[in-house]
């Protein structure tokens, strides 16, 4: 079999295992599904299901959820909440810019400071991902000085949204104003942070 058939043939089985990971979802919605169900459901081999389902999210826009986005689930547990789709939106941000923005972030979240694999406080450990400052929606660009590492509560919640930052002078200026208890909390906050 030439490279070309070889290909082929792995792009339809592809394409199936999606469709069939689409139909099964959907014929269980708000059911909970375990590892074992979706691997014998989808049949696409040992672990590329688990591609099919993260393609249903992350290209089609299906709200499955896991023990990291809910805590009533357990590992292995999946659970496709409803048949609305959220609007997916191209994922510029490369692996390489996105451990760039991890690491100049400290592996914690912009916006609320919880670090990587911290416990949020519904139970849930903290998954970090890349958002916008000024959102992509709202021209946006996708450069490091855009791009913000932000827990998956701060994210959903700063969605398209995002006012703009302040510039260091006007959060120098807050800084200034506000009570000593506060700026000493601000202090530590930064100390912990930046580990000085």
């Amino acid at each position: 079999m030439s490279q070309c058939n070889v290909t082929e043939t792995r792009t339809k089985r592809k394409v199936g295992a999606l469709r069939r990971a689409e139909a099964y979802f959907v014929e269980h919605v708000g059911e909970i599904l375990d590892n074992s169900t979706l691997r014998e459901a989808i049949g696409s081999g040992s672990d590329s299901w688990t591609r099919r389902v993260r393609e249903l999210r992350e290209n089609l826009g299906y709200k499955i959820r896991t023990h990291l986005d809910r805590p009533d689930l357990k590992p292995g547990q999946y659970i496709l909440e409803d048949l609305h789709r959220i609007p997916v939106v191209a994922r510029p941000v490369n692996k390489k810019l996105r451990a760039f923005i991890l690491e100049r972030n400290g592996y914690t979240c912009a916006s609320c400071g919880i670090g990587a694999g911290e416990i949020h406080e519904d139970a849930r450990p903290a998954r970090l991902h890349i958002g916008h400052i000024i959102d992509a929606s709202h021209g946006g660009a996708n450069d490091p000085s855009n791009l913000r590492a932000l827990c998956s509560l701060c994210n959903e919640g700063s969605s398209n949204i995002s006012p703009a930052r302040e510039s260091q002078s006007q959060l120098l200026a807050i800084l200034r104003r506000a009570r000593p208890d506060s700026q000493l909390a601000a202090f530590e906050w930064l100390r912990k942070r930046l580990g000085k």
